[in-house]
């Protein structure tokens, strides 16, 4: 066949896009469903689409009106509603949340908790969880495998691990499943979120979830006064040694306990979560593209041999981490961002009025048709220059003062697992069980992420 009569390429997995308006109820349903849904075709051809939906709202996909609302104007675009009620009732006023001074206290405290040289010295507990993932994998034998499952294993390994050097006062499973709870519970958009009703309106699905918050929150309190009480130090200070001491250079505050709760949830639940799904997405990717899945094994190995990758690795396995890059390109865990306009200004050259949503739909920035080359195919090769890719049109982590203060603890745990799986097995897909990207909180793989796994002597 003449090459310009070949198919086009098989893509992965991906969303499709509404071509209609939903409608009030609708939109709704959809939201619900998969907040992904309610995204307008429209928002991967052109820079801003808006309209009203009980509240006016504005989709952002232009790089300089993003970088406006997250670097330039950033006090004018704090984080909506929405997204605090959503996330308040588990992580309460912790840095996630918090606005104005009472954040920039809080990141100052702890931006060195996370500095290149503590998560550097964290890779060891990496490298055993990524030991742990292929003994399991080995064990199941040949068989379909569902790694999204086993990903999330591994990251809350690493989490729980380096949160409270594994103490008895912390139950993993019983945090795990706290989690889950309150997700499937109560982080769902509800009607009155549709039709901005005020914040202080109870939601009735997070109201009813109040015991799993109780759960999850005695956890936290629980290690905190075992550990303030004992006084005991592992042979490495770990993330409850570091928030304990963390300090307000400019201040001279500390957390108090409530406030050492409410940020070691937040670093629980961001700190796996979005990780696992980062490490998920990679693996169904590899599988999905066997040559890339084989150049990267040859980087593995390269640089590994028979042993299990450390983070003094990273710099030998740049594919590596061009693979994690473009994984979280086409699903990046946090698929949309929403701001809450205080004052009028003018974006894309329209009018933001005070009190409108501007939502960043990363999903949809991330494909938009403006900005990226082929941007529903899978490339890890556009991010061997990573200085080449306009910085407001990739944002995985968020961007301006409020980037994730995590970043590079994921990125490292990310590339830790995924090399030393990738130089231990080769992955395939199964038939018929491609997974399904639904947003609900994060973009997750509904039903999985299953494939077979064959050890590679």
């Amino acid at each position: 066949m003449p090459d310009d009569q070949s198919p086009p390429p098989a893509l992965p997995v991906r969303v499709p896009l509404v071509t209609a308006p939903l409608g009030m109820l609708g939109s709704l349903r959809a939201a619900r469903r998969n907040v992904l849904e309610i995204l307008p075709e429209l928002a991967v051809k052109q820079p801003i689409v808006s309209g009203r939906m009980g509240i006016r709202w504005h989709m952002l996909m232009d790089p300089a009106a993003i970088r406006r609302v997250l670097l330039e104007r950033v006090e004018d675009y704090p984080k909506s509603g929405v997204t605090k009620n959503l996330l308040r009732p588990v992580i309460g006023h912790s840095l996630f949340i918090a606005e104005g001074a009472h954040w920039r206290w809080q990141r100052r405290a702890v931006a060195p908790v996370f500095s290149h040289r503590h998560v550097t010295g964290l890779g060891p507990v990496m490298s055993a969880a990524a030991d742990h993932a292929c003994a399991r994998v080995a064990a199941a034998g040949p068989g379909a495998v569902d790694m999204a499952d086993e990903m999330v294993r591994a990251t809350f390994e690493v989490i729980s691990e380096i949160t409270f050097s594994g103490g008895k006062s912390f139950d993993r499973d019983a945090v795990h499943r706290a989690i889950d709870g309150y997700i499937a519970a109560a982080a769902r958009v509800s009607i009155l979120d549709m039709l901005g009703a005020p914040d202080w309106i109870p939601r009735p699905a997070r109201a009813l979830s109040g015991p799993v918050v109780k759960r999850m929150k005695a956890v936290a309190d629980d290690a905190i006064a075992s550990r303030r009480a004992s006084g005991q130090r592992g042979p490495a200070p770990d993330l409850l040694d570091l928030l304990l001491a963390a300090e307000d250079p400019e201040e001279h505050r500390r957390m108090s306990d409530a406030e050492l709760a409410d940020n070691l949830l937040t670093f629980i639940v961001a700190g796996h979560e979005t990780t696992a799904l980062t490490l998920g997405w990679a693996l169904y990717l590899c599988a999905f593209d066997p040559a890339v899945q084989d150049r990267a094994r040859a980087e593995a190995r390269a640089a590994l041999g028979e042993r299990t990758a450390t983070a003094a690795d990273l710099p030998q396995l740049p594919y590596l981490r061009a693979i994690i890059d473009e994984a979280l390109r086409l699903y990046p865990p946090a698929a949309i961002i929403s701001r809450t306009a205080q004052v009028p200004d003018r974006l894309c050259g329209r009018e933001v009025r005070a009190g409108d949503t501007v939502m960043l739909p990363i999903y949809a920035l991330h494909r938009n048709r403006l900005l990226w080359d082929r941007p529903d195919a899978f490339d890890p090769d556009r991010f061997t220059d990573r200085k080449a890719v306009p910085r407001y049109a990739y944002l995985p982590f968020g961007d301006g003062p409020r980037v994730c203060i995590g970043a590079s603890f994921a990125v490292q745990e990310a590339v830790i697992i995924l090399a030393t799986l990738l130089a231990r097995f080769r992955f395939t897909p199964i038939p018929g069980r491609n997974p399904r990207p639904v947003m609900i909180l994060t973009l997750r793989p509904e039903g999985g992420i299953w494939l077979r796994a064959e050890a590679l002597s």
